[in-house]
C-alpha cells in the first residue's frame, strides 16, 4: 500500500471520527434546545384557513390545557415554500384567547405557524391564509377611527357606526370617520336591514376592540351579507347561569336538543337574543368556568345561528373596581354592553342596566349594584333614536326589569338607582322612547311577567322567564322538573315577527309549545303539602299554612305567560266558575324544590316565591271535573279536561 493511499484512508477515518463527535454534539445540542422548547406547550386552535387584511385583528382561541401565551411573543406566518416569514407581536390576551394585528401585506398562501418566546419557538400547525385587498380610504386630520362596511365589494352606505359615544353613518361608499377618544376601547356597527354581519361559532361580527392610543389612527373595515330577513323568528333565552354545577351543563343539553328541534320545525330567518347571566360570576374563580367555557358548550349544540347577547349582573368581574372594568371581560369576549341592530323592519336595542359605579372588588360586594342606565348610555340612546323613523317597532333588552309588579300597588318601578346627572331610571328611560312602539324584553327575576301599556303608553314589558328556572335546582332535585320561583317552567320566548307585525309565545323546555299553563285541585296539594313534606322545619310553616288558606274544593291555575288581553274559561258540567286572579305559591315548585331544600338546610335560597299570573275557581264538589279552556292574545287556544280529583305528585307534570 503507498503512501497516498495510506493518508487518503487515514484522512477518511478522521473525517468520520471528526463527523460522528460533531453528530453527537449535535443531537445533544438539539436534544437541549428541544428539551427547552418542550417548556413552551401553548395549546392553540388553528384553523384550517383564514381571511385578514391590514388593520385587521386577527383572533386565535387556546385550549383549556397547556401554556397560556404571553405580551411579547411573536406568531410568525413562516411560508411553506420559501420560508420567508412574517412576524407580528400579539396585542391582546384573553383567559383562552389572544390576538395579533396584521400591519402588513402577507401574501395569499400556505403558512407554518410558528410562536416564539425570546430564544424558544413551537411549531402551531399549518394555515391557508388568504390576504384581503381593501380599497384605498383616505385618512383625515382629527378622525382617528375609520374604514369601510362592505358587502360583495361595494360599500354599504346608511350604516350607524359607533364607538360607544359618537354615532356616525357611513357615506356612499360605505366609508365611515369617528373622532374618537376610545373611552370604550371599541367600535361596532348597527347591522342594517337586510343584511347579516358575518359569523364567529355564534357571534355576529360586528364589533371589533381597538389595539391602538388615542393619538394613533386605526382603520376598522366590516363585511355584511345580505339577507331577506323581513319575516323572521328571535328566540329569547333569559337567565342561564352556567357554571358546571349541580348538572346544569346537561340541564342545558336538554334544552339545546328542545330548542335546535324547534329551530328545524321553524322555516325562515331565526336568530337568539340572550337576557343576561349566561354566566355566574361566582364559579368564574373556583369552577373556571366563565365566557370562554361558555361559548364553548353553546358552540357545541348551535350552528348556523346567531346570538346577540344582553349583560346581566352575574357576567361582571366581581375581582376588578367599578362598572367599567368590571364589564372588561363581558366586552373583550362576547359584545358590547350597549349597542343596537336592525332585523328586517325592527330595530334592536341591547342596554346594560346593572351599574356597579364605585363599587370595588371582591366576592363579597357582587350585589352592591343599583339598576339605572348611565349617562353615556342615555347620549348615546338619544343619538342611535335620531335614526329611527317613529312607526319602526323597537325590541329593546336589558337584564333587570324596568317594572316589578307588586300585591298591594300592582306595579311600581323596577329602575331606582340614579344618583347622578344624565343617568336614567325608570321614568326617564320610558320618556326617551315616547312616540315609538316598544317590547321591553328582560330577565334577572327567574320568574315571568307581562306588564302591558300599549294601548296607553305604546310599550310592553315581558320578563320572560330563565332557562335554568331556581338556577338548576329544582332540575337537579327533581329530574325532569325545572322550575323558577313562581312555578314557570324553565324555557325561552318564541318572537315571530313579520314585517313590523310582532306575536309571541312561552316555550316550556322538553313540553309541546300548547303546555301553557299548570292545574292544581288544592283539596289534594293540601294532602301532599305537610310540614313533614318540609323536614318539619319552621322556615316551612308558611307554606303549609298558604295550602291550607285554600277553601275546599278550590283549584289553582298557574298561567305564565299571561296577559290582560288572555281569556279564562272554567266551566264545571257546563257552567262557567268565576276566576279570579290572585297572588300565590306555586305548588309544585313547593313540592319538587322546596321542600327538598328544606330537607337538607334550616334556611335555603331559591324557594318559592309569591306571584302574580295565578287564578283560582271554587267548585261545587270535590270531585266535579271541570274544562279548562285559555285563549291569549292571538287567538291560541289552549285546553285541559281536568278530572278530579287531580293527584298531586311530581309524576303528573312531567314533560
Amino acid at each position: 500500500m503507498n503512501e497516498t493511499m495510506k493518508y487518503s484512508i487515514r484522512d477518511r477515518s478522521v473525517r468520520w471520527l471528526l463527523f460522528c463527535i460533531l453528530s453527537v454534539l449535535c443531537i445533544l445540542s438539539c436534544s437541549e434546545e428541544e428539551g427547552e422548547r418542550s417548556q413552551l406547550q401553548v395549546n392553540i386552535k388553528v384553523v384550517n384557513s383564514l381571511s385578514a387584511g391590514i388593520g385587521d385583528e386577527i383572533t386565535f382561541d387556546c385550549y383549556t390545557s397547556g401554556d397560556t401565551p404571553q405580551i411579547g411573543d411573536i406568531l410568525v406566518f413562516q411560508s411553506a415554500g420559501t420560508f420567508q416569514e412574517y412576524e407580528f407581536p400579539i396585542v391582546r390576551i384573553c383567559a383562552r384567547s389572544f390576538s395579533v394585528l396584521l400591519k402588513e401585506k402577507v401574501s395569499s398562501g400556505e403558512y407554518v405557524l410558528l410562536l416564539r418566546r425570546g430564544d424558544r419557538e413551537q411549531t402551531l400547525g399549518k394555515i391557508f391564509f388568504r390576504f384581503i385587498e381593501r380599497p384605498f380610504v383616505e385618512e383625515k386630520d382629527g378622525y382617528n377611527v375609520y374604514g369601510q362596511i362592505v358587502c360583495d365589494g361595494a360599500g354599504v352606505p346608511g350604516v350607524l357606526v359607533s364607538d360607544g359615544v359618537e354615532v356616525v353613518e357611513t357615506d356612499r361608499n360605505g366609508v365611515y370617520y369617528i373622532r374618537s377618544q376610545k373611552k370604550y376601547n371599541y367600535v361596532w356597527f348597527s347591522v342594517p336591514s337586510g343584511y347579516e354581519a358575518l359569523s364567529k361559532g355564534v357571534l355576529p361580527i360586528f364589533s371589533t376592540t381597538l389595539a391602538a392610543s388615542v393619538d394613533v389612527n386605526e382603520r376598522i373595515d366590516f363585511e355584511l351579507v345580505r339577507t331577506d330577513n323581513r319575516e323572521f323568528t328571535m328566540y329569547i333565552l333569559g337567565d342561564m347561569h352556567l357554571a358546571n354545577r349541580i348538572g346544569d351543563l346537561k340541564q342545558f343539553g336538554d334544552f339545546a336538543k328542545d330548542l335546535n328541534r324547534t329551530i328545524e320545525d321553524t322555516p325562515g330567518k331565526e336568530y337568539v337574543l340572550t337576557l343576561g347571566d349566561m354566566t355566574w360570576d361566582l364559579y368564574w374563580y373556583n369552577e373556571r368556568f366563565c365566557f370562554d367555557e361558555y361559548l364553548e358548550v353553546v358552540n357545541s349544540y348551535f350552528e348556523n345561528i346567531q346570538f346577540f347577547h344582553t349583560m346581566g349582573n352575574h357576567d361582571n368581574d366581581y375581582e376588578r373596581f367599578g362598572d367599567f372594568d368590571k364589564e372588561i371581560p363581558y366586552r373583550e369576549h362576547l359584545t358590547p354592553t350597549f349597542y343596537s341592530y336592525n332585523i328586517g323592519e325592527v330595530h334592536f336595542i341591547v342596554m346594560d342596566n346593572i351599574d356597579y359605579n364605585e363599587v370595588g372588588a371582591g366576592s363579597s360586594l357582587r350585589s352592591h349594584y343599583v339598576t339605572d342606565i348611565t349617562a353615556d348610555q342615555m347620549n348615546w340612546l338619544r343619538k342611535d333614536l335620531s335614526h329611527v323613523d317613529k312607526d319602526t317597532p323597537i325590541v329593546f333588552s336589558t337584564h333587570a326589569p324596568i317594572f316589578r309588579p307588586d300585591p298591594v300597588l300592582g306595579w311600581k318601578d323596577g329602575m331606582t338607582g340614579a344618583n347622578a346627572e344624565g343617568e336614567a331610571n325608570t321614568n326617564e328611560l320610558v320618556e326617551a322612547f315616547r312616540g315609538y312602539t316598544v317590547h321591553f324584553f328582560t330577565g334577572h327575576t327567574h320568574k315571568t311577567f307581562v306588564y302591558d301599556r300599549l294601548e296607553e303608553d305604546s310599550f310592553m314589558e315581558h320578563n320572560a322567564g330563565s332557562l335554568c328556572g331556581s338556577w338548576w335546582w329544582s332540575g337537579h332535585l327533581t329530574p325532569g322538573i325545572n322550575l323558577a320561583p313562581d312555578g314557570a317552567p324553565g324555557g325561552y320566548t318564541i318572537l315571530t315577527v313579520k314585517g313590523k307585525e310582532l306575536s309571541w309565545q312561552y316555550k316550556a323546555t322538553g313540553y309541546p309549545v300548547s303546555h301553557q299553563f299548570h292545574s292544581y285541585d288544592m283539596n289534594e296539594v293540601r294532602k301532599s303539602v305537610t310540614l313533614s313534606t318540609g323536614g318539619n322545619k319552621p322556615g316551612f310553616a308558611p307554606y303549609v299554612q298558604y295550602v291550607n288558606n285554600h277553601l275546599p274544593n278550590s283549584v289553582l291555575l298557574n298561567i305564565w305567560n299571561c296577559d290582560p288581553a288572555w281569556k279564562i274559561s272554567v266551566k264545571e258540567n257546563g257552567h262557567s266558575l268565576e276566576v279570579r286572579q290572585v297572588y300565590d305559591y306555586d305548588p309544585l315548585h313547593i313540592i319538587a324544590m322546596t321542600a327538598k331544600r328544606f330537607a337538607t338546610d334550616d334556611n335555603p335560597n331559591f324557594c318559592t316565591e309569591y306571584w302574580n299570573h295565578f287564578f283560582e275557581v271554587l267548585a261545587s264538589s270535590e270531585d266535579s271535573d271541570l274544562e279548562i279552556e285559555v285563549t291569549d292574545r292571538f287567538g291560541n287556544i289552549y285546553k285541559e279536561y281536568m278530572r278530579r280529583p287531580k293527584v298531586f305528585t311530581t309524576h303528573q307534570y312531567l314533560p
